[in-house]
């Protein structure tokens, strides 16, 4: 591990800082890395409620610090760029996050040249931008930077802009005075814990076994007997659709995260006849191409699916 101490002025990290919203973030914050607590992790898988989540429970050390990612990492720096703007159409299909282009690909281009930045203005140290694929626990981290406060539902709630965002980090090896942590939380609200039409949450997570989202996109098998998936064949928005702090979503998006009219005009009867080509054609540089053809049919079959607007 390199001895050497990078130290990052306060006048830089606010450059950087601007330098990530102008970019589209809605949030930005800085944490100094370090052993995380995993206890509440460690539960949840335990009890069996990551269900087809599988991966939650490998590379637990990476988990707990990112320092096996990018070695000598001392700061993690949180970004939350929305998905979700005031008036934006809707699908009656795919959940909101699914509308647009695929966010890794997205915020990875986004993200590149803001690294090269930050290593051209500390030389010497290294970045590593980690977008949902890599083993980091983005809620805790971006509680930690001030980003947010986890919700009742388990999403990242960011103040003023709500849960439709995406998570990322840029792990970096010069050390940053860290933000203050977002001390917020739901209070009492429970309105998701009611909404939620699975019975997927409650007090101890949500639970992968039942949870609509989980089901349609992490689930490589049939579907469990019964399942409903309530016109939804890819992710389920109900818990953030009925949460308060989702009220006033943003003006604006970055472009690429507006709805694509191939997706969002997509009509369920074009589902069971829809060919390998077509389907690589009509969700080229997409999240939900990661479903396969032959997932987007399963849910499809699903019960409750085929109805007479679809």
């Amino acid at each position: 591990m390199n001895s050497t101490c990078f130290r990052c002025d306060a006048a830089t990290k606010e450059r950087l800082r601007s330098l990530i919203t102008g970019a589209g973030a809605c949030a930005v914050g800085f944490a100094r890395n370090h052993n995380a607590d995993l206890s509440r992790l460690d539960s949840w898988i335990e009890s069996g409620m990551n269900g087809c989540l599988d991966y939650m429970a490998r590379n637990r050390h990476l988990r707990q610090n990112p320092t096996g990612l990018l070695e000598d990492c001392r700061t993690v720096v949180s970004i939350a760029f929305p998905y979700f703007r005031a008036g934006q159409p809707r699908s009656a299909l795919f959940a909101d996050y699914a509308l647009g282009d695929d966010y890794h690909e997205v915020l990875r281009k986004i993200l590149a040249p803001v690294c090269q930045t930050m290593e051209e203005l500390m030389p010497g140290t290294a970045t590593r931008i980690c977008v949902d694929s890599a083993p980091v626990l983005e809620r805790q981290w971006a509680v930690e930077a001030g980003v947010g406060f986890i919700g009742a539902n388990r999403q990242l709630i960011v103040p003023g802009i709500g849960s439709k965002v995406f998570l990322c980090e840029i792990l970096w090896t010069a050390e940053v005075e860290p933000d203050a942590p977002c001390s917020l939380s739901c209070g009492n609200c429970g309105a998701c814990f009611k909404a939620c039409p699975a019975g997927a949450l409650s007090e101890a997570g949500v639970d992968a076994r039942r949870c609509l989202s989980c089901l349609t996109v992490e689930l490589r098998e049939e579907l469990p007997e019964g399942t409903t998936l309530k016109g939804r064949i890819c992710g389920c928005d109900v818990c953030q659709d009925v949460c308060p702090h989702n009220a006033t979503p943003p003006a604006a998006l970055i472009a690429e995260f507006e709805p694509r009219p191939e997706i969002l005009n997509l009509q369920g009867s074009q589902i069971e006849p829809m060919t390998q080509e077509e389907f690589s054609a009509t969700f080229r540089h997409s999240t939900i191409k990661r479903l396969k053809l032959a997932g987007l049919k399963r849910n499809m079959r699903a019960k409750g699916n085929l109805n007479s607007e679809n």
